[in-house]
């Protein structure tokens, strides 16, 4: 009955101090997920034969670039709230 995709971006915070800082963001297709960008791995890992060669463009491209400025644009500046609450 059609096609299911998102994606979900979460922070991991091992410390207080914003070098402790992982940003994880998963894109899954149908219940399955394909790719996965890690900032403590630094690239894209493709889970499947699409995630594969997807993660070898993605990692080749701007969108590396962008993913890690994800990590200080939205982990790093949500940290003070995550820390708070």
């Amino acid at each position: 009955d059609g096609y299911f995709y998102h994606m979900m971006r979460q922070c991991r915070y091992s410390s207080k101090d914003l070098q402790g800082i992982e940003l994880i963001t998963s894109y899954v297709f149908n219940q399955a997920e394909n790719i996965r960008f890690n900032s403590t791995v630094g690239k894209f890992v493709g889970y499947t034969e699409h995630g594969v060669k997807n993660a070898e463009a993605w990692n080749k491209g701007p969108e590396l670039a962008g993913e890690l400025g994800e990590l200080e644009r939205f982990c790093k500046h949500n940290a003070p709230i995550d820390y708070s609450a």
